[in-house]
């Protein structure tokens, strides 16, 4: 794999040698002194082989694999790092190092014969959510008398996701069945009502057949089934600055994670928001990515109520977010079931649940999970 040439420089000894060199090569041949003209050359020349020295470019394979990829916040990853010498002719004794985050781990490769490899494992810290780049490999090439060193970077980066951490929960949200009057009724259990017509494939249940209309139309036909009160949740996670304090903002991630994780496990329809950003991908790497920033809350609420994507929403926020539950509240004519999370250290006057909006106050994620188990009458 070709060499980038990442920095390089003269060393401090290097930058002495250069001046003593430019300085005795004038005085000798100035003031018409050999000897002090021939030190001269020979640093002149000494400096012209560390270049020559340094500027030689190792032939490297480098191949990074990081297990897993994808890592809730404190579980292991490892990175397995393969370098290989492709160079046909001569052994390579290099000092390299591989980024990890924001740290830098040593990859010895001492000796590394033409044709060969050396393989190095080591952990990803996992100790805190977000994305953890890894690599590029930097090689450091430096002349025996170490006038000047030169590094560059070999292979590509490799990003390990550390998603927040995941609190099981037990409970979900009951679904809404809307009569023709307007009116919306909980059903935990759901409302199975009839969709579509389809042509019958084997295996489907021969109760599902629809007998006149197969007799209409010559070929067996199937109903298809649709539970209406199935509940669409709509998860808020507030990611303005202003609204959280200590690390509020990651507890808040984790229970937007475990509410992400309970739904897809109950096989329910469930979206996430942030205030302020707007970044694609699965639920987990959206979590993974969020940064604290400035947003507009009220201009995102009137985005929800005009959209109306679902009949749950969830608003998760930290202490700072504890003025803004008035301006939630008021989506209940969209949402008909409303429920906010106060994340982070409890402020003195904690705030009260009404009819209009249900509010859990939790220090961290875990106390979230637990106190999520015990709502009863979404």
């Amino acid at each position: 794999m070709p060499a980038t040439p990442s920095r390089s420089g003269v060393t401090a000894r290097g930058a002495g040698l250069l001046a003593a060199a430019v300085v005795l090569l004038f005085l000798g041949f100035r003031y018409g002194y050999p000897d002090l003209a021939l030190l001269g050359a020979a640093a002149g020349l000494a400096l012209l082989a560390a270049v020559v020295f340094a500027f030689w470019r190792p032939r490297l394979g480098v191949t990074r694999i990081a297990d897993p990829d994808r890592v809730a916040r404190g579980e292991p990853a490892t990175v397995t790092l393969t370098v290989s010498n492709t160079s046909r002719i001569r052994a390579a004794t290099l000092i390299a190092t591989d980024r990890c985050g924001s740290a830098s781990v040593e990859v010895p490769l001492l000796r590394l014969r033409p044709g060969s490899d050396t393989v190095e494992t080591y952990p990803v810290p996992t100790h805190r959510r977000g994305l953890v780049p890894i690599g590029p490999l930097h090689v450091t090439r430096r002349d025996p008398l170490g006038l000047i060193t030169l590094a560059r970077g070999y292979g590509g980066t490799t990003v390990v996701r550390v998603h927040p951490r995941i609190h099981p929960l037990r409970a979900v949200p009951a679904g809404l069945t809307r009569s023709l009057d307007g009116s919306a009724d909980k059903v935990p259990q759901g409302s199975i009502t009839f969709d579509t017509l389809r042509e019958y494939v084997p295996g489907d249940e021969l109760r599902r057949v629809h007998w006149r209309s197969s007799a209409k139309v010559g070929e067996l036909m199937v109903r298809e089934q649709l539970d209406t009160a199935e509940p669409t949740i709509v998860v808020l996670l507030d990611d303005r600055r202003a609204a959280h304090r200590g690390d509020s903002f990651e507890d808040a991630c984790e229970a937007a994670a475990s509410i992400v994780v309970a739904a897809v496990r109950e096989d329910l329809p469930v979206s996430l928001h942030l205030v302020g950003a707007t970044i694609g991908g699965p639920h987990l790497d959206v979590l993974t990515e969020a940064v604290l920033g400035d947003g507009d809350l009220a201009a995102t609420l009137r985005r929800l109520r005009a959209q109306k994507l679902g009949d749950t929403l969830i608003f998760l926020t930290g202490p700072g977010g504890r003025a803004d539950l008035g301006a939630v509240s008021g989506l209940r004519a969209a949402y008909p079931v409303a429920l906010a999370g106060i994340l982070g250290d409890r402020d003195s006057s904690p705030a009260v649940p009404t009819d209009r909006l249900l509010v859990i106050e939790a220090v961290d994620g875990a106390e979230f999970a637990a106190a999520w188990d015990g709502v009863r009458g979404w």
